[in-house]
């Protein structure tokens, strides 16, 4: 269905990330990927989706003057909300290990913000779901560390992985959002962009 709607479009998802790309393939929505090494910086004075908005904003800004007219470019950014601090990606082992230590029994959010860039315009979103884990005992931490190596995620779990299936207890709003992307939002919000 938006694959007639785009066809017209040239989508390009600039993401690294294999779970975005395989929502992309699930939504059969056609699309190039095309990468840029950006530095995920932000002013220390934003909090939650400010953060996220600046930053979905601030990769697609780097492809400012080389999109084509029929080219729609499509940025994102999640983080991990917990007690009015962000959590991003661990810089090591021993970072994620605290990370999942503070999510233990706990409820944060799970912030993704997406930006739509063309030559006309720009438009960004973002999605909230909160995420309530149960208590997580450190030899659970350190079996999920070993074996799954969650280094390249917000919050240093994939909640589609071991995680997920032992440790959360409670999820309000969009899976897919805790995945890394809001499918259900950004199909909405393609179609009106295009």
């Amino acid at each position: 269905m938006l694959n007639e709607i785009v066809h017209h479009k040239n989508i390009i998802l600039a993401s690294g990330s294999p779970r975005r790309q395989q929502f992309f393939k699930d939504l059969a929505i056609p699309f190039t990927i095309r990468l840029k090494e950006i530095e995920e910086v932000y002013p220390n004075h934003l909090k939650a989706e400010e953060i996220t908005n600046y930053l979905a904003e601030l990769k697609a800004n780097a492809f400012e003057n080389e999109l084509a007219e029929n080219d729609v470019l499509v940025t994102s950014d999640t983080i991990v909300w917990l007690n009015g601090t962000a959590l991003g990606k661990p810089t090591d082992a021993a970072d994620a290990f605290a990370m999942l230590q503070k999510l233990s029994n706990q409820t944060h959010e799970v912030i993704t913000s997406v930006c739509l860039k063309s030559i006309e315009k720009t438009e960004v979103f973002h999605c909230v779901t909160k995420v309530t884990f149960a208590a997580l005992s450190d030899a659970a931490i350190q079996y999920y560390l070993d074996q799954y190596q969650p280094f390249d995620k917000a919050g240093s779990y994939g909640i589609q992985d071991w995680i997920g299936l032992i440790g959360i207890s409670k999820i309000e709003g969009s899976y897919t959002n805790v995945v890394g992307l809001p499918t259900e939002l950004l199909f909405q919000k393609l179609i009106a962009y295009v």
